[in-house]
C-alpha cells in the first residue's frame, strides 16, 4: 500500500481571549476562590496539533485535595445549597448554562487546542451539549419527591409511612479527556440538582475548559464550596479523592482498568459509585442498506472525535453479500476524515490527544499487521508535527486478534463478514464490553430482533453516537455500573429514607 504524503501542518493563531486564559497563573478553585497549591508542582499543557507546551496547570497534592473535600463537606453539612428552595437551585444552574453559551466560542477554542478535536466540532457538539446537560438536570431540582406507600402488613390507619429522597452528600467526580467540558457538565449537573456538593477533577491532559468553567461557576452565583475544581494526576489527586473518608460518592468516566481500581478502593468506605467505562462497539450492516449511506455512517461511527469515543463503532460486521462494496464505500468516505489542526476551519478530525495515545494507537495498528490483518486504507500518519493518525480500516482479521478484542481508542476499525443474524449477534456479544452498538437495515423486523439479542446499554438504528440528556447512558458487563443522563442519571445522587410513625 502506498504511504500517504507527509504534510507540514500549521495550527492557526489562538484568539486573544484564549491567550489570556493560557497566561493565567496556575491555581485551584476551592471554596469559591482561586488558591495556590500547597506544594507548587505543575504539569505542562500541550496542544496536540503541534505537540508544543502552551500552558501549565497545578498538579494538586493530597493536601490540596483535602482542602477541596473539606470545603465541599462544610458546604454540604451546613445546607447552604441543599436547603435552598429548589427554584433557586434551578435558576442558578440555568444561569451557569447561559454563561456557557455566552462564552461558547472561547470554550470551543480551548477544547480544540487542549484535546485536539476540531473547533467546529467542539462548537457544534461539546459546548451546547454541556449547556444542555445542565439545563435538563436543573429541571429535576424541583421534581424529586418521596412517596407515601400504604403498609402491607400493618393495620390500616395504625401508622403513617413515607419516604424521603435526600442528596447523597459530597461527590468526587473524575472526568476523561475525550469530551472534557461535556463530561464535566454531565457529572456536575445531576449532583447539583440533587443538592450535593462536589469536587471535580478533569483529566490532566485536558483541564483548560474545566478551569474556565470555574470562572463561570463563580459568576453564576453558586455558594462557596458547592463546586470545587482541582487539577492533577489521577494516580495521586484522583486516588486521594476516591479514598477520602469525607467523600460519599464517586463518579468516574474512563478506562475499564482504572474503573475497576476505583471500584475496589471506594468499597473500603462503601462509597456510592457510578462508573462509565470502556467499549468495543459493533456496527452491523445488513444487505438491504444504501451502501453509500451505510459506509458514511460507519465512517462517522469510528472516525468522529478521532475514534476517541467510548462507543466508537470499532468492530464493523458487514453481510457477506455486501462486504466488498461496503469496504470500498468506507475507503471512499475516509478522505474527509483525514486529520488536520484543530483550529483549521476545514478539519473534520483532529490529532489524537497526546503522544502517549498516538503511540498506543500506532502500536495496535502494528500489532494487527503482525497478526495478519491487511490495511485497506490508512495505518500511518500524515504529519511529523502533532499526534495525527490517518483514518484506518483493517480487514482479514479474526476474533482472537488484539485489534478485535481490545479498546484501541483511535480512528481504527476492523471489518468482518457474517451470514446470518444469530452468527452476527454472537460475534457482537463476544466481548467483555457492552456500551454501544449500531445496526444498519431497512427491515424493522431485523432491527428489533438484533436489538433484543445485543447486550449493550445503547443500540443505535441507522445512526451512531447520538446522545440526549433525557435518555440514560451506560453499559452492560465491564462497560460500567449505573447510568448517567435521564431520570436514571440523578438517582445515584440520592438516598432514600423510610419513615414510620405510630399513630
Amino acid at each position: 500500500m502506498p504511504q500517504a504524503a507527509t504534510l507540514a501542518y500549521t495550527q492557526p493563531a489562538y484568539s486573544a481571549a484564549v491567550e489570556k486564559t493560557l497566561g493565567r497563573k496556575p491555581q485551584l478553585f476551592i471554596n469559591g476562590e482561586w488558591v495556590d497549591s500547597s506544594h507548587g508542582a505543575l504539569l505542562d499543557v500541550e496542544d496536540p496539533s503541534t505537540g508544543k507546551v502552551i500552558s501549565q496547570i497545578v498538579d494538586a497534592s493530597e493536601k490540596d485535595v483535602d482542602r477541596a473535600v473539606a470545603a465541599a463537606r462544610i458546604a454540604f453539612d451546613d445546607g447552604r445549597w441543599s436547603s435552598l428552595p429548589a427554584l433557586q437551585r434551578e435558576k442558578t444552574m440555568i444561569r451557569l448554562a447561559e454563561l456557557i453559551e455566552a462564552n461558547a466560542d472561547e470554550l470551543a477554542e480551548l477544547e480544540a487546542i487542549d484535546n485536539g478535536k476540531p473547533k467546529s466540532i467542539a462548537g457544534a457538539v461539546d459546548v451546547p451539549g454541556a449547556a444542555n446537560q445542565i439545563r435538563f438536570m436543573a429541571g429535576w431540582a424541583g421534581k424529586l419527591a418521596g412517596e407515601t406507600p400504604t403498609p402491607y402488613g400493618l393495620p390500616q390507619g395504625a401508622t403513617f409511612a413515607y419516604t424521603l429522597r435526600e442528596p447523597v452528600g459530597v461527590c468526587a467526580q473524575i472526568v476523561p479527556w475525550n469530551f472534557p467540558l461535556l463530561m464535566a457538565c454531565q457529572k456536575i449537573a445531576p449532583a447539583l440538582a440533587a443538592g450535593c456538593t462536589l469536587i471535580l477533577k478533569p483529566a490532566e491532559q485536558t483541564s483548560l475548559t474545566a478551569l474556565r468553567l470555574a470562572d463561570l461557576v463563580a459568576e453564576a452565583g453558586f455558594p462557596a464550596g458547592v463546586i470545587n475544581i482541582i487539577t492533577g494526576l489521577g494516580e495521586t489527586a484522583g486516588d486521594r479523592m476516591v479514598r477520602h473518608p469525607d467523600v460519599d460518592k464517586v463518579a468516574f468516566t474512563g478506562s475499564t482498568d482504572v474503573g475497576k481500581l476505583i471500584g475496589r478502593n471506594a468499597t473500603d468506605t462503601m462509597k456510592r459509585i457510578t462508573l462509565e467505562l470502556g467499549g468495543k462497539s459493533p456496527v452491523i450492516v445488513m444487505p438491504d442498506v444504501d451502501i453509500t449511506q451505510a459506509s458514511q455512517g460507519a465512517a462517522s461511527a469510528i472516525f468522529f472525535n478521532s475514534g476517541q469515543v467510548c462507543v466508537a463503532g470499532s468492530r464493523l460486521y458487514a453481510h457477506r453479500s455486501i462486504y466488498d462494496r461496503l469496504l470500498e464505500g468506507l475507503a471512499e468516505a475516509t478522505p474527509r476524515w483525514v486529520p488536520r489542526p484543530a483550529l483549521d476551519p476545514a478539519a473534520q478530525m483532529g490529532p489524537l490527544v497526546s503522544s502517549e495515545q498516538y503511540d498506543r494507537v500506532m502500536g495496535y495498528i502494528e500489532a494487527g499487521k503482525r497478526d495478519g490483518a491487511s490495511v485497506v486504507i490508512g495505518g500511518d500518519s500524515p504529519s511529523n508535527d502533532g499526534y495525527y493518525v490517518n483514518p484506518t480500516v483493517l480487514a482479514d482479521v479474526n476474533p482472537q486478534m488484539s485489534v478485535v478484542r481490545e479498546e484501541i481508542f483511535g480512528p481504527v476499525v476492523v471489518a468482518q463478514r457474517f451470514d446470518d443474524l444469530d452468527e452476527v449477534a454472537k460475534a457482537a456479544n463476544d466481548t467483555c464490553y457492552g456500551l454501544g452498538a449500531g445496526v444498519w437495515t431497512r427491515d424493522i423486523s431485523v432491527m428489533h430482533k438484533l436489538v433484543s439479542k445485543i447486550k449493550s446499554g445503547t443500540v443505535w438504528g441507522n445512526c451512531h453516537t447520538v446522545v440526549d440528556p433525557a435518555l440514560p447512558f451506560g453499559g452492560y458487563k465491564q462497560s460500567g455500573i449505573g447510568r448517567e443522563q435521564g431520570r436514571q442519571g440523578i438517582e445515584p445522587y440520592l438516598e432514600t429514607k423510610t419513615v414510620f410513625i405510630q399513630l
